[in-house]
């Protein structure tokens, strides 16, 4: 029986340990018949270690988002590796130390608008670049944490989270006729490098000790990078602009 993703081409971002929900998206769409490739920064080294644990060999690119020469170059990378793409995996986010922590009211412009660029403005700059590859349309899924409501430590993570989830919108609607879906998957928290970097991650976290209907295990990955894998295939064919739960239901109930 065959995968779901097979015969499809994936460029997966984010893969930076074992832990990440990317490098599972990685490991489970080769489990599923794609073909992968990972791009990686600041240390693709670091990316093609853990690459090595992949089911499969996946080549690494190096990838800043927000060099447009890296970005330029990326499409002829690609192509030279694999023809073409049918999906792109958006993992990407970053803040400066000062944007998060409980500072929210203190943080200059100039870290909240390297957190836009990296972790909001790069899904359109990212998938901009992939879409001549897309010659046969493709599904481009990302990774958001709620932003519809304030959390703790969060910061303004939270607001860059919101412009990544209004733009994976506007994304969905400028692609549609060229049969581009792009869809996000809103996870729970999982103890990835990303989330160890956020100062009180851990009290963030312990809502869902509480709250989550569905038991919620922070060193699991798996579900949300199903979430992806399911975006990613044909299973999906006429959804897109849409935001996919998998947070073991907390987004859905009160305290």
């Amino acid at each position: 029986m065959s995968g779901i993703l097979e015969g499809k081409r994936v460029l997966v971002t984010g893969v930076l340990m074992e832990s990440s929900i990317a490098f599972h998206v990685a490991k489970l769409a080769q489990e599923q018949g794609a073909e992968v490739i990972l791009t990686a920064f600041p240390r693709p080294s670091l990316t093609e270690r853990i690459a090595r644990k992949l089911p499969k060999p996946a080549k690494v690119i190096e990838l800043d988002v927000t060099n447009a020469e890296h970005l330029g170059r990326l499409a002829d990378l690609v192509g030279e590796e694999l023809g073409g793409l049918d999906g792109v995996v958006h993992s990407i986010g970053f803040a400066p130390q000062d944007a998060l922590g409980g500072n929210f009211l203190n943080t200059p412009f100039e870290s909240v608008a390297t957190a836009m660029h990296v972790s909001a403005f790069s899904l359109k700059s990212l998938t901009m670049a992939c879409l001549p590859l897309m010659q046969n349309g493709g599904s481009v899924v990302g990774l958001t944490f709620d932003a519809t409501i304030a959390w703790p430590q969060y910061d303004w993570m939270g607001p860059t989270k919101a412009a990544l989830e209004a733009t994976s919108r506007y994304v969905a609607r400028e692609l549609g006729k060229q049969n581009v879906r792009c869809n996000l998957v809103s996870a729970g928290p999982i103890g990835s490098m990303a989330a160890k970097s956020i100062p009180g991650f851990g009290e963030l976290a312990s809502v869902w000790d509480t709250r989550s209907p569905l038991e919620w295990k922070l060193d699991d990955p798996d579900p949300a990078a199903r979430g992806v894998v399911a975006l990613l295939s044909d299973w999906f064919p006429k959804t897109t602009g849409e935001i996919v739960h998998v947070d073991g239901g907390l987004h859905a109930v009160g305290a």
